[in-house]
C-alpha cells in the first residue's frame, strides 16, 4: 500500500486540521464525511492508515472497523473521536483498533501516531503501541516521533516487556530473557528500567515484590 492516509470525519474544520498537519510530514491525505464514501474509497485502493471517527451522518465507525481490519489485517487504524471513556476506547480496541485518540487532540502527537503506523506498515516498525515504536530490523526505537537513543540491551529489555505487556514479570525472568542469565544481580534490571524511564518511556510500572509490567496508557 501507498503511503496514503484516509479521514472519515464530517467535521469540515477537524478534517481540515488534521490534513494540513500531516501533509506537512509528506503524507496524502484524502478526507471523506460519510461511512458510504469511504467505503467505497477503500474498495478502490486500501490506504496504509485509516483514521476514523465513531458519530458519523450515515452510520457509526466502530460498526465499520471489524470489516475493514477483517479485510485489511495490515492496515492500520486509528479510531479518533469524541467517546472518550475508557469502556469507548477498550471497545474500540478489542475490534482491531491500532489506537484510540479522543477529541480535543494535538495534532503533533496525532501526526507521530501516525507515523509510527505508516512505518508498520512499510514492514518497518514491528511493535508499536500509541506513540512509542520499535523496529527490530534497525534496532532503533521512537517516541512521539524522535529517535530515542538505546543500547543493545535496553533496546531488548524495552521490546520484552512490549511482547509482554500486561503481564507482571519478575527481575529474574526478564535478566534471563535479556541478559540470558539464569541468575544473577537484579539491581541490573533496575537501572536500565530508570535509563528507559528517564528517556520517557512512562509505560513501565513496576510491581512491587515481584518486578515490572509494560501497561499502555494514554
Amino acid at each position: 500500500m501507498e503511503k496514503i492516509v484516509y479521514l472519515l470525519e464530517d467535521d469540515k474544520n477537524i478534517g481540515e486540521l488534521v490534513r494540513c498537519a500531516l501533509e506537512m510530514s509528506n503524507v496524502t491525505v484524502e478526507c471523506f464525511e460519510t461511512v458510504a464514501a469511504f467505503c467505497g474509497a477503500v474498495e478502490e485502493q486500501p490506504p496504509a492508515v485509516a483514521i476514523m471517527d465513531i458519530m458519523l451522518p450515515d452510520g457509526n465507525g466502530l460498526d465499520v472497523l471489524p470489516k475493514l481490519k477483517q479485510k485489511y489485517p495490515s492496515m492500520g487504524v486509528i479510531m479518533l473521536s469524541a467517546l472518550g471513556q475508557e469502556t469507548d476506547k477498550v471497545r474500540g480496541l478489542n475490534l482491531g483498533a491500532d489506537d484510540y485518540i479522543a477529541k480535543p487532540f494535538g495534532v503533533l502527537e496525532l501526526t507521530a501516531r501516525v507515523n509510527a503506523l505508516l512505518r508498520r506498515a512499510q514492514g518497518h516498525a514491528s511493535l508499536v503501541r500509541g506513540d512509542l515504536a520499535l523496529d527490530e530490523e534497525t534496532m532503533t526505537a521512537t517516541l512521539r516521533g524522535e529517535r530515542l537513543e538505546l543500547n543493545n540491551k535496553e533496546f531488548n529489555l524495552l521490546k520484552y516487556l512490549m511482547q509482554k505487556e500486561g503481564k507482571a514479570l519478575t527481575r529474574e525472568a526478564i535478566l534471563n530473557a535479556v541478559w540470558g542469565y539464569d541468575e544473577g544481580e537484579t539491581r541490573t534490571v533496575d537501572n536500565h528500567v530508570s535509563r528507559l524511564r528517564k528517556l520517557g518511556i512512562d509505560y513501565i510500572e513496576t510491581v512491587f515484590g515481584v518486578g515490572y509490567k509494560f501497561v499502555y496508557r494514554e
